[in-house]
């Protein structure tokens, strides 16, 4: 008698300290949210942390951590008690993407039973408690032992699946030792890219300009961050691919966002990197594109740069011209502090306006520039010069010996602009190269250019010839 109660005695302990096992659940939202700041990098991914000050249930706590971005990373993610951080420990996390919907909610209740409303005269019920055997192809239920493919009316369901969510969520499992924490969720995402693009209104004199950069940020990683601390990252930061297939994500559209005036950001050596910190908050929607200003500079000295490139080839003995062609423009400028710049420019693309005679800007051309450090020069391809033309001939060609040949060129330049220009002849030499005779100096570049600079009256023409000797 003694053992049975002793046994009772130890059941009833046993199930208390399962009913105690079961965790507290606590929701979090973005109504608890005190911070977020967001750190945007150039291949289409952001640094998220959010900050966030909740009360949790001494012992183990089941945190379901809601409002996150549908495109994070899950495996990025870490969560740390701010105040407390010796109280709380993580003993699991998930992240629970798994979100409702029609087709999924009916899934959920194959072989259970659901209710359907009829809004059809020609069922004989109004509403009836069915079976739902299949969702294959379309729903299929049984009523009192008849077969229904489909339903005119409303399924109704008794309740939500518990596995199913609204919206994707971080779900942690603690052992937490105090009472209220601010905590700070950290993680990557993507669906968050930018990039920078610059204006530039080059003076009627084409000697100076004023540029314009500005960050255009698009948001499609699947949540808002309001008020947010932004960071862009300007560098090639390695990225690992995924070597598991992500979960399927919504692809999103774009909205667009005027921009507003705004202080310059601040830029800050990191790393091999540079960070440029927006100087205000902002507030970065779900599918927007947002632009906030770089930088703004007035008066740099430019200079715009007339190339006509050739393409020799000499294993060929072909003796006659080639067919004119329009000489290229460029303009370029230094990136250094006694031109209002000297802060790294991100890559990106600048365009070209210019005033007409009539005092309107009109689009000149656009070049892509690569990531810039300061002191370092801007070079841009702006076009064709309509107006400037150039064509090259081969006057002799010679095979001197084993791999040894001789090539004589004439190159001509008119122009017909109103105004004198200088244009870069630049020729490419190949293997070992030495120029035997010459209608004037070159300069070498590098050790397969030579570069001719032949000054051309309006309407006029110039002429540049030379001899080389090439071994290969």
């Amino acid at each position: 008698m003694k053992h049975a109660a002793i046994a009772v005695i130890l059941w009833s302990v046993t199930l208390a300290a399962g009913a105690q096992t079961a965790p507290a659940k606590t929701t979090t939202t973005i109504d608890n949210q005190t911070d977020v700041a967001v750190t945007v990098y150039n291949n289409n991914r952001a640094l998220v942390r959010d900050r966030r000050s909740i009360e949790l249930s001494p012992g183990e706590v089941s945190l379901k951590f809601e409002d996150v971005a549908a495109m994070i990373k899950p495996e990025t993610v870490s969560l740390k008690s701010l105040n407390a951080p010796d109280q709380l420990a993580i003993l699991e996390q998930n992240y629970e993407y798994d979100l409702m919907s029609p087709e999924k909610l009916m899934e959920k209740y194959v072989g259970k039973e659901v209710r359907l409303i009829s809004q059809s005269t020609e069922l004989n019920f109004n509403e009836v408690t069915a079976k739902l055997l299949s969702m294959n192809n379309g729903p299929v239920y049984e009523i009192e032992k008849n077969i229904y493919l489909g339903h005119p009316g409303n399924v109704v369901l008794p309740s939500i699946p518990e596995e199913l969510i609204a919206k994707p969520s971080l779900i942690w499992l603690l052992q937490n030792g105090g009472a209220k924490h601010d905590i700070e969720a950290t993680y990557l995402t993507e669906g968050v890219e930018w990039r920078a693009d610059y204006v530039a209104t080059l003076a009627k004199d084409e000697k100076q300009m004023g540029l314009e950069g500005w960050v255009t940020l698009n948001n499609q990683s699947g949540v808002t961050y309001g008020n947010a601390q932004l960071k862009l990252v300007a560098g090639a930061v390695n990225i690992v691919q995924d070597a598991m297939p992500r979960p399927e994500r919504a692809k999103r559209g774009l909205a667009m966002a005027q921009p507003a005036p705004a202080p310059p950001m601040r830029e800050e050596s990191f790393a091999e990197y540079h960070i440029y910190t927006l100087p205000r908050r902002t507030t970065i929607k779900q599918n927007q594109s947002k632009q906030v200003r770089l930088l703004t500079a007035a008066n740099i000295p430019v200079a715009k740069i007339y190339e006509y490139r050739g393409q020799v080839n000499f294993y060929s003995q072909q003796m006659g011209p080639v067919p004119p062609d329009s000489v290229g423009v460029f303009l370029k400028f230094k990136n250094e502090e006694k031109a209002q710049l000297g802060m790294p420019l991100p890559g990106g693309v600048l365009r070209v306006y210019q005033e007409d005679q009539d005092g309107m800007l009109q689009f000149s051309g656009e070049d892509h520039i690569e990531h810039t450090p300061k002191d370092e020069e801007v070079r841009l391809q702006l076009g064709k010069a309509f107006d400037v033309k150039a064509e090259r001939k081969q006057t002799d060609f010679q095979v001197i010996g084993n791999n040894v040949f001789e090539a004589e060129f004439e190159i001509s330049v008119r122009n017909h602009k109103k105004t004198e220009v200088a244009v870069d002849i630049v020729e490419p030499m190949p293997a070992d190269w030495e120029i035997l005779k010459k209608s004037q100096e070159f300069v070498k570049k590098d050790a397969f250019t030579a570069v001719f600079t032949v000054k051309v009256p309006v309407d006029g023409e110039g002429k540049v010839s030379y001899r080389v000797r090439v071994r290969f």
